[in-house]
């Protein structure tokens, strides 16, 4: 008998959650306070759509600048850590004892400094995420072949060549699975700072439901938040598949390339 294949199971579990989520708040095994009902989540979320959307955007906004942080700064600086080495000597020790530290402690330092507007958020949102991102993205450039590095300075590359035809390429899988993690947190950081000190975003709808004890427009701020974790990783997941396509067919043509040159016949002298 033929095994069903990673996809099917993960979507037939989806559909078994989906009808546990609907099936048991309506039997009365867990209260409605505890768990809503499906259907009733949904049409409150309908219901309150503009609310929701509006909501959204805040925390889109959040999220997009707090990413210019955590992802963007972090890929920068995570190059430059691994790639030069007394950078990572002297930084990597510093970064890595940083990130140990617990940052949500940050958070009320960064209210008393920055308000309790968006800009709170957006930057504990980055700093959350930039240690994690820094960190594989340093350690995904230290990976790399030594003998790649050498090669490209022997033949006379640039700086910015290494790091464009080198050093990025050959760390793409590792930047990537940086990203899609830092991605993730950066998400989490603004959606907690909403929940903690807001009066905008979806974290906030989710504080101010709870304290009125509205369960189904609770858990329906939760789907969005899903929503927002799982097109952002879908999106991250699509652009690093592409790039390890273009990275697999510069490597096909160079090997090819090379084997033409082995395989050529010699020059004929007179």
């Amino acid at each position: 008998m033929r095994r069903p294949s990673s996809t099917a199971v993960r979507w037939m579990m989806l559909v078994v959650l989906l009808f546990l989520w609907e099936f048991v708040p309506t039997t009365g095994i867990l209260p409605e306070l505890f768990l809503p009902a499906l259907s009733k989540t949904l049409s409150v979320l309908y219901q309150d759509r503009d609310i929701y959307f509006a909501a959204m955007l805040v925390t889109l906004y959040e999220i997009g600048l707090a990413m210019l942080i955590s992802c963007g700064l972090g890929t920068l600086v995570g190059a430059l850590v691994g790639g030069i080495t007394l950078l990572r000597r002297l930084l990597l020790p510093i970064f890595s004892t940083l990130y140990a530290v617990p940052l949500v402690i940050l958070f009320p330092i960064m209210t008393a400094w920055l308000g309790v507007g968006s800009e709170s958020k957006i930057v504990f949102a980055g700093v959350y995420a930039f240690f994690p991102v820094m960190l594989s993205t340093a350690a995904g450039i230290q990976s790399i072949e030594p003998q790649f590095i050498l090669a490209a300075r022997s033949m006379g590359a640039t700086m910015p060549q290494l790091v464009l035809r080198v050093i990025f390429p050959a760390s793409i899988p590792t930047v990537f699975l940086a990203l899609r993690f830092g991605g993730a947190l950066t998400i989490i950081g603004v959606v907690v700072g909403e929940m903690l000190t807001s009066a905008a975003g979806v974290g906030y709808l989710v504080t101010l439901n709870r304290t009125i004890l509205d369960s189904p427009r609770v858990f329906a701020a939760i789907i969005i938040i899903l929503i927002l974790a799982i097109g952002y990783n879908m999106v991250a997941r699509a652009i690093e598949r592409r790039m390890v396509v273009w990275q697999s067919a510069g490597r096909r043509q160079a090997s090819s390339a090379r084997e033409g040159l082995m395989g050529a016949p010699a020059p004929q002298t007179a």
